[in-house]
């Protein structure tokens, strides 16, 4: 072929490549970090334009895109609610209602908590009070389910309940929160018994339980996998700890108790190599070290960043830096060294939450009063490019793909042209 011929063919092969999906929690790797070099998101206007806003209900469910269909969760007419929509137009696809809307009294209101997952044609959801379904996500008919409250005995309780058992658990008390995830023919799910079902594996396809383990409750925390110690595993942060579990058959290979009075732990865990970094507002920031020797597993503290007690938040790992959020309800942005969980930056400006992810070589920040700030990712200083009210009130977490953000909160869920 001659060079310019050649050049051409490339030129089409780029402009013709896939956009990005967002199938999951935290984006295809549920670590919120994406290359995308179509979209350098050089140009941050002050005032984005936005490519469609439909009305949405209320809820904590994060959006997410796969093949040009977009995803989320929302409570409408006294249901939580799955909507499929077109991602180019926001017109609505197909809706099917998940389980009735649970009501609760504190200040994040009614609706789904639960971020979807898009795993080829199925679609999982899961509700506040623990009903599990895999849809069809062409049409969103109904292929299997399970209750977590009528199979496992994990009973949503609400969080004006009096039983005893609602100070024990989290999820169970202000709605099942933690997203599953997939690993080839495993969908792995918090269901949260404490009758030895802390987390369950079932075969994505047809829904047959394949094991059970742990007695913990769930918190609030989505589940991670990955190989540690050379062995595949499924990692939960529980109300009362951090474990792997060993994703074929189920064996808990280690177990940190790791407890907060309120069982609330809001971080889902970082995973680099064989390392594991998880956050919460008693115990600070925690990295550990897993490995075995002769069969016997162990976690071991890395270091403790005991100031780092994020309340609401899971940080992000880019280039060997941990961007986090401190404590407390007004919280700032921090910049920690990997290695050492020594604090290089930090930053004031941040609310209760924030959503991070990293797109290329840029930090979004998400707040929960809707602003999205852009930084240049730096290490070295809080280096601001841009901001801009994106949406009203919210605690999810942002959808990205092909230089666009798909944002939720509690009126509208929105499509905005980033670059």
């Amino acid at each position: 072929m001659k060079p310019l011929a050649t050049l051409a063919v490339l030129a089409l092969t780029t402009l013709h490549l896939p956009a990005l999906d967002w199938p999951q929690w935290r984006g295809p790797q549920r670590d919120a970090v994406v290359s995308d070099p179509q979209h350098p998101l050089t140009k941050i206007s002050s005032e984005p334009k936005i490519l469609w806003k439909v009305p949405a209900g209320e809820g904590q469910a994060s959006p997410v895109l796969s093949k040009g269909r977009l995803v989320f969760l929302d409570s409408v007419s006294g249901n939580e609610t799955a909507h499929c929509l077109d991602a180019a137009t926001g017109k609505e696809i197909w809706k099917a209602t998940i389980a009735p809307t649970v009501q609760f009294q504190n200040n994040y209101g009614d609706g789904p908590r639960c971020t979807p997952l898009i795993d080829g044609d199925r679609l999982y959801v899961q509700s506040c009070s623990g009903e599990f379904q895999c849809l069809n996500f062409a049409d969103g008919k109904l292929l299997w389910q399970v209750s977590f409250g009528k199979d496992y005995g994990a009973t949503f309780l609400g969080n004006s309940s009096k039983d005893p058992e609602a100070k024990e658990t989290a999820s169970r008390r202000h709605g099942n929160n933690g997203s599953p995830v997939v690993d080839g023919d495993r969908i792995f799910v918090p269901v949260g018994s404490t009758k030895g079902a802390t987390l369950v594996c079932f075969d994505k396809l047809k829904g047959k339980e394949l094991w059970r383990a742990g007695s913990d409750n769930t918190a609030y925390a989505s589940l991670m996998i990955a190989t540690l110690g050379g062995m595949r595993q499924a990692v939960h942060f529980t109300a009362d700890a951090l474990m792997g579990v060993d994703a074929a058959k189920g064996t808990i290979l280690w177990r940190v108790p790791l407890k907060t009075g309120a069982k609330r732990h809001v971080c889902t865990p970082v995973i680099s190599g064989d390392t594991v970094t998880v956050a919460s507002t008693s115990i600070g920031t925690l990295k550990f070290k897993i490995s075995q020797q002769s069969g016997k597993w162990s976690a071991d503290q890395a270091w403790a960043a005991a100031d780092l007690k994020t309340v609401i938040g899971t940080p992000v790992l880019a280039n060997g830096h941990l961007y986090t959020q401190g404590a407390g309800s007004r919280t700032d942005l921090v910049c920690v060294n990997y290695e050492t969980g020594a604090t290089l930056w930090s930053q004031p400006g941040l609310g209760d939450y924030a959503a991070l992810s990293v797109i290329n070589d840029r930090l979004l920040a998400l707040n929960s009063t809707g602003e999205l700030l852009v930084l240049k990712l730096n290490p070295a200083k809080y280096e601001l490019l841009g901001q801009f009210q994106a949406c009203g009130k919210t605690w999810t977490s942002p959808a990205y793909s092909d230089g666009k953000l798909f944002i939720k909160d509690g009126a509208n869920i929105t499509a905005i042209q980033l670059d």
